[in-house]
């Protein structure tokens, strides 16, 4: 009886974890870009980096609504994440779940690489992924203040 019970106890768990986990979809035509800076700049940091989206919207972290998501950037990142996956949260995994389209980073001086991707109101990319193309800038020293 015990056993059955452990039987039970998992199906409805694998069931429930299943159902709250699938990605949103995201329509073909869907792209994310990086506004600024562009692909090779020369910057001096604090960086501004500007987000942009086409063909969806913008929501916040938990706001489930068809055809929007909010913006994850990931700096120096050579793989992306798991896209079956929640993104990660860490220095390198950015997350604006506040519907933020902007930042400002600090990075050191030398050559970094950005990209966007977009995650749904779960933190999960959407199908098919919507991705910036990943862009190389090169941070230059600056002045100290």
């Amino acid at each position: 009886m015990k056993k059955n019970h452990s039987v039970i106890v998992l199906c409805a768990y694998l069931a429930f974890a299943n159902s709250g986990y699938a990605a949103s979809v995201a329509p073909e035509a869907a792209k994310a870009y990086i506004i600024s800076p562009t692909n090779g700049a020369t910057v001096t940091s604090p960086v501004t980096v500007l987000f942009g989206l086409s063909n969806m919207g913008v929501a916040p972290a938990g706001v489930e609504q068809a055809n929007t998501g909010h913006h994850h950037l990931l700096i120096d990142v050579d793989e992306l994440p798991p896209l079956d996956q929640a993104l990660p949260k860490d220095n390198q995994h950015r997350h604006f779940g506040g519907g933020q389209t902007e930042t400002r980073l600090e990075l050191s001086p030398g050559t970094h690489t950005l990209q966007l991707i977009l995650g749904d109101h779960q933190h999960l990319p959407h199908t098919p992924p919507v991705l910036s193309e990943k862009i190389t800038i090169t941070v230059a020293p600056g002045e100290k203040k």
